[in-house]
């Protein structure tokens, strides 16, 4: 018999069950690692392919039921077993009536040519009757829509219920959860962009042909906060509200949030502390390409110290960032805008970001915030900083 149940793939440890959304249906013929599902975690999606080419005999859960790690999903009959369900062929044409042949009928008589004028109506004597314009009635309207039909009424308001999936609903608690644990806080300071728009701009072709990645300012932010990360520890510590303890990490792994149609996700750049801007740049590139093909594992987003959000690629001039738990702070960036500002006493037009941090007073204190972040500022205002270290 070659006919093989799927089960549901293991979870990482921090996931217990996911909802099933149906790919394929029963009767469908799947290739080898066809996707025929996909299960929606907490924290990302799990696609569970077809092991071999053949065809689904049956679903064992319904769209949108929960699974567990080892739950059976469907039947597979493979393609060697039995001929796969094809689909019904196209009924043949219908024999085309035979076209009836012009001469086989004989040609109609041809009318006698009239020789005289009709004779013309006559004239009614009678007066017309004759009515105003704003007597006339309008044309019947159409019928009207068969019982049971709603018609939509011209303006009408309506709305619809959506099922909010896991993603959504964790990233809900989790945020809920910040606001209820950590006191945040969140300071604010503006970096001029000129320096590091002119390094790009000169460097960024040479950058593309030597590492074929483009070169841009996100590497220069990830790598300043990881240079003030180990500058300032206790922005990368974290409270252990079990044992009420401070747990210091001597590594630096960042998350870097991105937006993806399911929801907010955050992979992580590990050990930024040992990585140059084009090993940023890679790592960056890659998990925004997983993140985009909906390929991102648990072990992608598990851990992180600190988070960074960019908020600028949507054109945001100025927000607080919310805190990524169980870490201590999270840097937000904005959008770069050419402001007018002060430099040697004369005014200038510079092209100016907002950039904001909002951190867990309870662990950290103004100083070393405030330290923290003008330390991000003069790393990404001059690179020549991290080179020195400064």
């Amino acid at each position: 018999d070659d006919v093989v149940t799927v089960n549901t793939p293991a979870f990482a440890e921090s996931v217990t069950e996911g909802d099933v959304r149906w790919e394929k249906a029963v009767g469908d013929t799947v290739a080898e690692d066809e996707v025929v599902c996909e299960i929606e975690t907490d924290k990302t999606s799990v696609q569970v392919p077809a092991p071999a080419a053949g065809v689904i005999e049956a679903l064992l859960v319904p769209d949108g039921g929960k699974v567990e790690g080892g739950t059976p999903l469907f039947k597979l009959r493979k393609t060697g077993a039995a001929p796969a369900k094809a689909k019904p062929a196209a009924a043949p044409p219908p024999p085309a009536a035979p076209e009836p042949v012009a001469a086989a009928a004989p040609p109609p008589a041809a009318a006698p040519i009239p020789t005289t004028m009709p004779p013309v109506p006559p004239v009614s004597t009678q007066p017309i009757d004759s009515k105003p314009v704003s007597a006339v009635k309008p044309a019947a309207a159409p019928a009207a829509a068969p019982p049971g039909e709603a018609v939509p009424s011209k303006g009408a308001r309506s709305e619809h219920r959506v099922k909010m999936n896991r993603m959504r609903q964790r990233i809900a608690q989790r945020l809920k959860e910040a606001q209820n644990t950590c006191a945040m806080l969140t300071t604010f300071n503006e970096i001029d962009m000129s320096n590091i728009r002119e390094m790009r701009a000169i460097h960024k072709d040479p950058f593309l042909k030597k590492h074929n990645l483009k070169l841009g300012f996100m590497s220069a932010f990830v790598k300043a906060a990881a240079f003030a990360l180990q500058d300032q520890p206790v922005v990368n510590a974290v409270i252990d509200d079990t044992t009420k303890e401070i747990v210091y990490r001597d590594y630096v792994d960042i998350s870097v949030a991105v937006a993806t149609p399911r929801g907010l996700v955050v992979p992580v750049v590990r050990n930024v502390e040992n990585m140059n801007f084009a090993d940023i740049e890679r790592a960056i590139y890659e998990l925004g390409e997983k993140a985009r093909k909906n390929e991102l594992a648990i072990e992608d987003m598990d851990g992180g110290t600190f988070t960074i959000s960019n908020g600028g690629v949507f054109g945001s001039l100025f927000g607080t960032p919310i805190i990524n738990p169980p870490q201590s702070a999270i840097l937000g960036m904005h959008a770069i805008f050419d402001r007018p500002v002060a430099v040697g006493g004369k005014i200038e037009v510079r092209p100016m970001m907002y950039v904001a941090l909002t951190y867990d007073h309870r662990l950290i204190d103004g100083r070393e915030a405030v330290t923290f972040l003008r330390k991000i500022k003069a790393a990404v205002e001059d690179p020549r900083v991290l080179l020195l270290d400064l």
